[in-house]
């Protein structure tokens, strides 16, 4: 499905930190966006200061974490396809308003008394399922509102409405937490739903026409998944995003034990600790597009992951006035890795798989916070916070050194992902239908001898670009005949799924491959091209 923006952006407007918030329709879901994660995070506060109260342990308090996030395990990847195939606007409203019925029931527990620990997690996972059927929308929609060249931004102001909202968030939820308890934060929260369901309703997005041959919601997952298999520059961006996200989460989970063990804070001074985190985000931002001039997306991960391992680091062994400062630098460098990877991540996926890969990058991400979570959490039920900080913090300052070995590509965020029309409309004598297929395509190309291993080369990556549109079995074969003959053959799951290969899928760089794998042949362009189309099977 193509989707077409709601409006074009002014072209003029400078690539700045804040260029984004110029367009009107960024700036009212922006802030949107940032009053609903402000009750979020007020959310967090009350339900972590509940657990702290009951006398939890290390290991459930951390769980707080898990159950919002471990949710993504499961449902990123339906996500990804349900933004892919859907109206965005629409999803995003209807998941929106089953989140808010979640959030009044937790307010309706807390406030009669029989809201336990056990019940709590169990409402923390059903509004972590809110938030991972929308991400991947949410993710998917930038690009819709901003031009290219303010994606980055874009991506930096997104990362606002979470860091932003925990400046203020943690620090109001203390507050409420200590003049009216748990329950009247839910209940702010549930309010907070609202706003974000009221802008999304004002949003006057236009309706993507859906054509008779939709595709299927299982088949839209698997193409996403299998694209990004097929893709190295994504599969890195994944890789770092593990290796940072992991030990990171050790911050996150156990802060709260943190503030009342080793800092001696109470419930607004915990409040407190998490707003300089995000003071420290909210920084970030504006200092991201200086840092970005200055150091490539490589050196940039590193430093914050550095940075980043001091804060923990700080935790661990430093008194309190020395702590504090070291948590605004945490939460700047916590804000430098996530828009580094997520604005390199916008500009290297294709439009048309756009939600679903970035429904996998938010399941790798929020996945290893979750994991990560409840292992952090196990370490300092066993040994104690401390040491659990002090092995984290040795793992993100190695993510940070691992950039030297394994860097992002090279062509991050550089490839042209329009729609190309290189790849002619296939001729047939008959019409076949949608769900006619398999369709095994054959091309033949006649190489040179001397020409031969610089071919094969070049169409390894042709074959990763036949994979990532949907193509499966891919195979380059030499005649036993014609030895400067080579077939390249593989095969699409159905008519319809070939015609959005070529027609919708098929993008400027993955034509430019196959051109680069051309040059080697003999006539500059394929000899033959054949579609086969399997033969039903006859009536028993």
């Amino acid at each position: 499905m193509t989707t077409a923006p709601t409006s074009t952006p002014p072209a003029a407007a400078p690539p700045g930190a804040w260029a984004p918030l110029r367009i009107r329709v960024f700036r009212i879901l922006f802030i949107a966006q940032l009053v609903s994660n402000v009750g979020l995070w007020m959310q967090t506060v009350g339900a972590q200061w509940f657990l702290v109260e009951r006398h939890s342990s290390a290991t459930v308090v951390a769980l707080v974490q898990t159950a919002s996030l471990l949710p993504t395990l499961f449902l990123a990847l339906l996500a990804g396809g349900l933004a892919d195939l859907l109206d965005r606007r629409r999803l995003l409203i209807v998941v929106s308003t089953g989140t808010a019925v979640a959030a009044a029931v937790t307010t309706l527990l807390a406030w009669t008394d029989v809201l336990t620990p056990q019940t709590l997690l169990l409402m923390t996972f059903l509004l972590g399922c809110g938030s991972s059927l929308s991400a991947p929308a949410w993710q998917a929609i930038q690009p819709e509102l901003v031009p290219k060249e303010q994606i980055p931004a874009a991506s930096a102001l997104g990362s606002v409405t979470v860091n932003g909202a925990r400046a203020v968030g943690p620090a109001v939820g203390g507050v409420v937490v200590a003049l009216a308890g748990p329950a009247a934060v839910f209940a702010l929260n549930t309010l907070t739903f609202l706003v974000i369901i009221g802008a999304l309703v004002a949003w006057r997005r236009p309706v993507a026409e859906v054509g008779v041959d939709r595709e299927r919601l299982g088949r839209s997952v698997v193409t996403g998944v299998h694209y990004v298999r097929s893709a190295p520059i994504v599969r890195r961006i994944m890789l770092r995003s593990v290796l940072f996200a992991f030990p990171a989460s050790a911050l996150w989970a156990l802060l709260p034990l943190a503030s009342s063990q080793e800092l001696h804070l109470g419930a607004t001074g915990y409040g407190g600790v998490l707003g300089l985190l995000g003071a420290g985000a909210v920084g970030g931002v504006a200092l991201y597009p200086a840092l970005r001039r200055h150091l490539p997306p490589n050196g940039v991960l590193a430093a914050s992951a550095v940075a980043y391992a001091l804060g923990v680091l700080a935790l661990a062994l430093l008194p309190i006035w020395a702590v504090l400062p070291m948590l605004v630098v945490a939460g700047a460098a916590w804000i430098g890795t996530l828009t580094t990877l997520n604005a390199s991540l916008q500009l290297s996926l294709a439009g048309w798989v756009r939600a679903r890969g970035m429904s996998v990058y938010l399941l790798v991400f929020m996945g290893s916070q979750a994991l990560g979570s409840f292992a952090w959490g196990a370490l300092a039920s066993h040994t104690n916070v401390r040491t659990a900080f002090l092995v984290a913090a040795t793992l993100v300052l190695a993510a940070g050194l691992s950039t030297a070995a394994l860097p992002l590509h090279p062509a991050t965020g550089t490839l042209p992902r329009g729609v190309s029309t290189a790849w002619p409309t296939p001729t047939v004598v008959f019409g076949p239908e949608p769900d006619d297929g398999p369709v095994v395509v054959v091309r033949t190309y006649r190489v040179a001898p001397e020409a031969a291993s610089d071919f094969d080369r070049a169409m390894v990556a042709v074959g990763r670009a036949r994979r990532r549109t949907g193509g499966h079995s891919w195979g380059l074969y030499r005649d036993g005949v014609d030895p400067d003959l080579r077939v390249e053959q593989f095969t699409v799951p159905s008519w319809a799924e070939f015609e959005r290969q070529h027609g919708q899928r098929w993008t400027d760089s993955d034509h430019d491959l196959v051109a680069a794998a051309l040059q080697h042949t003999t006539t500059g362009s394929p000899e033959s091209e054949q579609h086969l189309l399997a033969v039903p099977r006859p009536p028993r």
